[in-house]
């Protein structure tokens, strides 16, 4: 195994996984994207082991800070130890029905940087986002086959990050055919999942426990209103809209894609709900220029990562302002509204400093009723902010 030396240890010496490529001594070309190396400092002490990408700013990235050999029985410890967290942690109805579904690693957070698996019921969706961990995916799928016997392994490889790492983008069945989709169910709702087409690994399983909160908000909304009414923005396969139309709300899904809103209207018809869902296809922020004033009860905004570095923030901040003061002035006196970023580059502070912006812009003012992470199947770890991503505001709007 070669030795890499580093210039500064800080980083590391604080928890964080990573080392970029201005922290490493000498030249970087000796060495293969995948190349497993061992880290020292200047005065030889150990400091982890980790797979080296010359390509990548990202040109380490930590997979242990002990001497061990990264093998199979390596995987299958870390794999084992992150369904373990999860049983502990999570409600035991995640894992009580054959729809069950959660992340089963969260990359740094589960100390497997560059892996992403999630559960669909039956289905494993293996994402691998970088050259060290291709190198790995074949053994990872066999230790998900013996701990979770599912019926079908999909490696997702489609993720734009790949291409950083000089990777393919590719997807494959390593188990399986994909002949019928998975069907999950998230509260009383169930959900066709999508891995093959769908977006990400073909669900948002990061906003599950949002979801359900805010089931219970309207609830509550309902007890003191015969009719609720509200929209489903940027709904993709209706999670959000169809826990609410399951206790008695109206919802409109609007979605800038075809195919999103058909699975939305699928998943409406296995529920039975479509006597209280309608869909319109528009783009969202043409819909919210023209759509008329205090009109909704609530508004669901789950938009896609408007920011994916932080050249683009400033943009990314003007958009997120416009759709959130937009919703306002849509949103009755005494309704709610339920507001996402999925940008890392946003920060919860920034984000709740847009809603003030937008609260003013549009002539409102916000009551919180709930400030919301990710789910806790996708840990944070403190040591590694970057894992930290999701912003969720639940707020009364008056």
């Amino acid at each position: 195994m070669e030795r890499v030396y580093l210039k500064r240890t800080s980083r590391l010496h604080s928890g964080h996984l990573w080392v970029f490529s201005n922290e490493i001594e000498g030249s970087l070309r000796r060495y293969q994207p995948g190349d497993i190396v061992e880290l020292r400092d200047k005065k030889e002490n150990f400091l982890g082991i980790g797979y080296i990408n010359p390509h990548s700013l990202i040109t380490i990235r930590i997979l242990t800070k002990k001497k061990e050999e990264i093998n199979r029985r390596f995987f299958e410890k870390r794999l084992r130890d992150a369904l373990s967290y999860r049983e502990r942690f999570l409600p035991s109805y995640y894992f009580a029905t054959p729809q069950s579904s959660f992340r089963v690693v969260y990359s740094e957070s589960d100390f497997l940087p560059g892996l992403i698996v999630d559960k669909y019921a039956d289905w494993i969706v293996i994402q691998s986002l970088t050259a060290g961990m291709d190198r790995f995916v074949e053994k990872i799928a066999e230790v998900l086959n013996q701990l979770l016997k599912p019926s079908t392994i999909f490696l997702k490889n489609d993720a734009p990050q790949r291409t950083l790492e000089g990777l393919e983008l590719t997807n494959t069945f390593l188990k399986g055919s994909g002949e019928s989709l998975p069907l999950i169910k998230e509260g009383e709702v169930l959900l066709k999942v999508d891995p093959v087409e769908g977006q990400k690994t073909g669900f948002f399983l990061d906003q599950r426990e949002n979801r359900l909160c805010l089931s219970g908000l309207i609830n509550c909304y309902l007890r003191h209103q015969q009719e609720v009414k509200g929209l489903d923005l940027f709904c993709y396969s209706g999670a959000w809209g169809l826990q609410l139309a399951k206790i008695g709300a109206e919802v409109l899904f609007i979605d800038s894609s075809e195919k999103a809103l058909g699975l939305a209207k699928e998943n409406a018809e296995i529920n039975g709900l479509m006597q209280r869902v309608s869909f319109l296809r528009a783009d969202v922020f043409d819909y919210l220029t023209e759509a008329k004033a205090q009109e909704f009860d609530f508004i669901i905004l789950d938009p896609p990562a408007f920011v994916k570095s932080r050249q683009k923030i400033k943009e990314a901040i003007k958009g997120y302002r416009f759709i959130n003061s937009s919703a306002m002035r849509l949103i009755k006196k005494g309704g709610i509204l339920c507001t996402s970023s999925c940008s890392h580059h946003i920060s919860r502070e920034t984000f709740l400093d847009i809603l003030r912006s937008a609260a003013k812009d549009s002539g409102r003012s916000l009551r919180i009723l709930e400030i919301r992470s990710q789910a806790k199947d996708h840990p944070i770890l403190l040591q590694v902010p970057e894992t930290e991503y999701l912003k969720c505001v639940i707020a009364q709007v008056i």
